[in-house]
């Protein structure tokens, strides 16, 4: 987030202003926040919020005081407010991704089985289950939700997992494979590559 406190105005000078405008933006330290952001609405309204008029007023005075611990504040309140947001934009009218799915009681259940335990050789039928909805209903409702197939949406997950274990650990590729849901190292690299572009030993070298 720029945090330079700096303001600009357009149209007439003095008196009150008509609109107020607040930019910034969010930098996700994930090896696959391409992911993360495609599943995120492109636009988010929010109406009838209490707290985000407070946060956002909160953060304006922080950014101009220059007071010592500046920057740890106003990256604290910018967490907040996306997370807040994000939130109070759960519902049956936001677009197509992660949040509309979180928001339907019965998609939630299955989303949380697979993010709880990716290993697991789900089924639609099982996750269907799980979201007590017949196959045929769970898959059309989860596709329009989410904006993909439940087992598109599996496999997205599993790769960004396998791309954070390639990343951050010294584990063979064996054990990723087997941590992300495939029964072989071949399985996986046939997998991975196919979806990232890249072998996995060739990923976890380069990052």
């Amino acid at each position: 987030m720029d945090t330079s406190g700096s303001e600009i105005r357009h149209g007439t000078r003095g008196g009150r202003p008509d609109v107020r405008m607040l930019g910034g933006y969010f930098e996700f330290d994930s090896s696959d926040s391409a992911m993360l952001v495609s599943l995120l609405p492109a636009v988010l309204h929010v109406q009838g919020s209490q707290k985000l008029p407070l946060l956002t007023q909160l953060m304006r005075e922080e950014s101009l005081e220059r007071k010592p611990g500046r920057e740890l504040v106003l990256t604290r309140l910018v967490e907040v407010l996306l997370v807040e947001a994000l939130r109070t934009g759960l519902g049956e009218q936001a677009p197509p991704g992660l949040l509309r799915g979180l928001a339907d009681k019965r998609l939630a259940a299955a989303l949380r089985h697979m993010h709880g335990d990716p290993a697991r050789g789900w089924t639609v039928e099982e996750l269907a289950r799980k979201s007590a909805l017949s196959r045929s209903a769970f898959f059309d409702r989860f596709n329009r939700a989410v904006g993909m197939p439940p087992m598109e949406y599996l496999l997205s997950w599993r790769m960004a997992l396998a791309k954070q274990l390639l990343r951050g650990d010294e584990l063979a590729i064996a054990e990723v494979a087997q941590r992300v849901g495939y029964g072989s190292a071949s399985t996986f690299s046939t997998a991975f590559s196919r979806h990232v572009g890249q072998p996995p030993r060739k990923f976890a070298r380069m990052h």
